[in-house]
């Protein structure tokens, strides 16, 4: 049974006329007596005395109205709120970032833009890497993408033509370890060529280790480290770091209550701390127009 077939009873119930009835529903006659025929068949029993003048209803005909007029009703309020929520979703706006962007940066920087309605974390992207957040773009699975970039110019490796971005923001990232009973580093930079320091490393491929290890490089005193984990989520790095494994260069934002509490402690001064650049990025050709307009006042706040 089709939900046509109950709008076609309906109609031929006002009108008791089948040509009438077929006009309203634009359909040639004979197809619409089909429909008609199709429908008593489905039900099991004749709903339209064909032999009165106009047309009139049985009273299995008469009943099967009520039911026909509620379904097709219900049918018309779910159809139209599933099209609102269909375009809800469609002014949404998706955007992918790390974790620690999500958590520490993300929620106060929407608050102020009053963006929290309108722009939703694309959760998955939590875990990726600086090349899959372009790859997320690409794909359109993120409308946007918030990342740490390096202030000077680094070689990250891959193309970056097809998108735009603003600076929306600055991260700076610390040197940190455990305190020692004394209250003093268990370890402090640069470390000794004999004796490097455990180091809770970013991932590789990960903007934020290119970038570190580009401004290690600038430092006049080689720093002497030894890898110890490699990871992807600060959060992880930041929890090795807390239970001593060795040092590892947070986000200022992170790791400001344990800096506060004293859970944390500088492994170097300022010479050694990382400045990144948050951007965001969109392709430069965006699937939505609800991400242009975005862009625009984006543009307007932040040029």
């Amino acid at each position: 049974m089709e939900i046509r077939w109950l709008e076609d009873f309906i109609v031929l119930a006002q009108t008791r006329h089948f040509s009438r009835a077929a006009d309203a529903q634009n359909v040639s006659q004979p197809t619409f007596s089909r429909r008609i025929k199709l429908l008593e068949e489905e039900m099991g029993t004749t709903l339209i005395n064909r032999q009165t003048l106009p047309l009139s209803l049985t009273p299995a005909g008469d009943e099967f109205l009520q039911l026909c007029e509620q379904i097709t009703e219900r049918v018309r309020i779910t159809r139209e709120r599933l099209q609102d929520m269909a375009q809800q979703q469609a002014s949404k706006i998706s955007l992918g970032a790390p974790q620690s962007l999500v958590s520490h940066f993300l929620p106060d920087w929407l608050d102020q833009l009053q963006l929290r309605e309108q722009v939703l974390p694309y959760l998955r992207a939590t875990g990726w890497l600086a090349a899959d957040y372009f790859h997320g773009l690409d794909r359109g699975e993120c409308d946007l993408a918030l990342c740490y970039w390096p202030q000077a110019r680094v070689d990250l490796g891959f193309e970056l033509d097809s998108y735009q971005y603003l600076v929306v923001g600055e991260e700076t990232f610390i040197p940190l370890c455990a305190p020692g009973a004394d209250g003093n580093p268990r370890h402090q930079l640069p470390g000794m060529r004999r004796n490097p320091l455990p180091f809770i490393s970013p991932h590789p491929r990960a903007v934020i280790a290119t970038s570190l290890m580009a401004h290690l490089a600038q430092v006049p005193i080689q720093a002497h480290l030894v890898t110890m984990n490699e990871n992807i989520q600060a959060a992880n790095i930041k929890a090795l770091v807390l239970q001593g494994y060795g040092i590892g260069w947070l986000p200022q934002r992170l790791a400001a209550e344990e800096i506060a509490s004293g859970k944390l402690v500088r492994a170097g001064d300022s010479r050694w701390d990382l400045r990144l650049h948050i951007r965001l990025y969109r392709p430069r050709v965006p699937r939505h127009d609800s991400v242009s307009e975005l862009w625009h006042q984006l543009e307007a706040h932040f040029s």
